[in-house]
């Protein structure tokens, strides 16, 4: 199987984002990447295959392949797409407000996993309203990659940020029926982004996004690989950690804020999760600080 690698992508100047068009897409056989795809069909027709499933692919499907996930175009008639290709781990997009938004984690973060087992067969699909605009922000961001002007990651990063956006919530509009389990995972999770520090139980999070206990605990797990209890200890473990980087707070202002009513319980599980104390993680959160001043 063909693997498309980082360095064929990307510029030398290593930014991790790229626009490609294909202005008719011919068939294209199995093959894997280095990085993730967000791919957009303006017009044709064909059908995409993942080696797990095969759908059907016409105007306005916008779906995300991860990385390494193996996929190919068949049958194509007039098939024209956009591919935004982008590395996750380098981009270091800020996404802690982006996490709250369902569209958003339904879209980049549960149809992937979801995609890549076989086990759904929903898209979002664009009006052609939204479609236009969804071009027109893809676009933006193809010129500030290709002029490459200075600032131009400040921009090209601001440019697919808003792209992301509107995409999450043009999600978010799906009727129920069309989405979805994928839409319901993403408002539990944007749900228990949100609320992370209250008292929230599993009744309530099943209640917010009209699911059974059971059957929210099931999807979640498939999604996630994780309860909703333990997804929500993780935030908040984060949000102890963003806290502590800071370093304005101490160890015990840092559990409060993020939820825990114990100190010694948020101690112990941050270094289950982060493999060092809070103090330790205090101490060298400033320090690395302290040397980039300097």
């Amino acid at each position: 199987m063909r693997l498309l690698k980082k360095n064929a992508v990307f510029r030398a100047d290593g930014f991790p984002l790229a626009v490609m068009r294909a202005m008719r897409q011919a068939a294209v056989t199995t093959h894997a990447h280095q990085f993730s795809e967000l791919v957009i069909v303006s017009k044709g027709a064909g059908v995409h295959g993942t080696g797990q499933e095969s759908l059907p692919v016409s105007a306005g499907d916008v779906f995300v392949i991860g990385g390494k996930r193996s996929h190919e175009y068949r049958d194509t008639d007039g098939l024209v797409i956009t591919n935004i290709l982008f590395d996750p781990d380098l981009l270091a997009m800020p996404e802690s407000d982006l996490r709250t938004l369902p569209g958003y984690q339904a879209l980049f973060k549960v149809e992937p996993v979801w995609r890549a087992r076989g086990a759904f067969r929903n898209r979002l699909k664009l009006s052609f309203r939204a479609l236009t605009r969804a071009e027109e922000l893809t676009g933006k961001l193809e010129r500030e990659l290709k002029d490459r002007a200075p600032g131009f990651r400040f921009m090209a990063l601001a440019a697919f940020m808003e792209l992301v956006g509107f995409l999450s919530r043009c999600y978010e509009r799906i009727e129920p029926g069309t989405a979805g389990d994928a839409l319901r995972v993403g408002k539990a999770i944007g749900y228990l982004e949100r609320n992370y520090a209250n008292s929230a139980t599993l009744d309530d999070v099943a209640s917010a996004v009209h699911l059974s206990k059971r059957h929210l605990l099931r999807v979640f797990k498939q999604a996630t690989g994780q309860s909703p209890g333990a997804y929500r200890l993780r935030v908040r473990i984060a949000r102890g950690a963003e806290l502590l980087r800071g370093g304005e707070v101490n160890v015990t202002e840092a559990a409060l804020a993020a939820g825990f009513e114990d100190s010694n319980y948020f101690s112990r599980q941050f270094r289950r999760l982060m493999g060092v104390s809070p103090l330790v993680y205090r101490r060298r959160s400033m320090a690395e600080r302290t040397r980039k001043i300097f």
